[in-house]
């Protein structure tokens, strides 16, 4: 594994504002799933493709975490991990987190919840990436700042890409890590059931989303 690592260095950034903010956010995403419908009815082909291609990118989502996380699993902030897919941009888990969330508006059939749940999910993370980055630069000092300056903060660049013969990775992380992107995949059995709900009238629709 190649990385920087120093003793001394600034508080980390506390993650719990974040996770109120993400857990509200999904709350939201709940209602709007429970009371609302897709302008594309259930069933018919348009519907059909928006939800394969979310169900393939909440997959992606899934998949790309467990790779991350093989990673940075037990070292984030306390080694500058460079390679594997933090070598093609410096927050491969914000990213796939977000195609994630991103794919579960599809899944829904709604290119508009799509939209809306990604760029949440996008602000968010840009919020805390920014915060991350203060305390890495102050943390690795220009180490980080070399690293920063050939990689994207966000999207991949794939033509960067470099990896290493062979590192170490922790299971805990990796198991909690499995355990949440869980979640992501189960709301498709979830949306599913809301939508034979809805087609059986058994939950009212508030209104339409495009």
């Amino acid at each position: 594994m190649a990385y920087t690592s120093l003793k001394s260095a600034p508080k980390a950034f506390d993650q719990h504002k974040r996770l109120i903010v993400v857990q509200v956010a999904a709350v939201l995403a709940v209602i709007l799933l429970l009371f609302s419908k897709p302008a594309l009815a259930e069933g018919s082909d348009g519907h059909e493709v928006l939800e394969t291609i979310g169900f393939a990118m909440v997959l992606i989502c899934f998949l790309g975490r467990l790779w991350s996380i093989l990673f940075v699993g037990g070292r984030k902030n306390d080694e500058l991990i460079v390679s594997g897919p933090f070598s093609m941009t410096r927050n491969p888990l914000y990213f796939f987190s977000t195609v994630g969330t991103a794919g579960i508006g599809l899944m829904f059939g709604s290119v508009l919840a799509a939209v809306m749940l990604g760029l949440a999910s996008f602000l968010v993370f840009r919020f805390t990436a920014r915060k991350e980055a203060e305390y890495l630069a102050g943390k690795f000092g220009a180490a980080y700042a070399a690293y920063a300056e050939r990689t994207p903060s966000f999207w991949p660049n794939p033509l960067l890409y470099r990896d290493e013969a062979q590192w170490l990775f922790s299971t805990g992380a990796l198991r909690n890590t499995f355990r949440d992107g869980l979640y992501f995949l189960a709301l498709f059995p979830v949306i599913e059931a809301v939508e034979y709900l809805r087609l059986s009238g058994d939950l009212p629709t508030l209104f339409t989303v495009y």
